[in-house]
């Protein structure tokens, strides 16, 4: 938790908030291919890849 606070502490005052939307979506990225292994998604994932 001690990362997070400082992450977050690091965005506030460089004022990099537009980094928060890329965050969350590799963090998102991160759980299809971790709990969805068999899912239709995976061909466009691979393709990505």
């Amino acid at each position: 938790m001690e990362f997070l606070k400082e992450f977050l502490q690091f965005l506030r005052e460089r004022k990099k908030y537009w980094l928060i939307p890329l965050i969350l979506m590799m963090v998102a990225l991160g759980a299809v291919l971790v709990f969805a292994p068999g899912s239709p998604m995976l061909p466009f994932i691979y393709t990505i890849f």
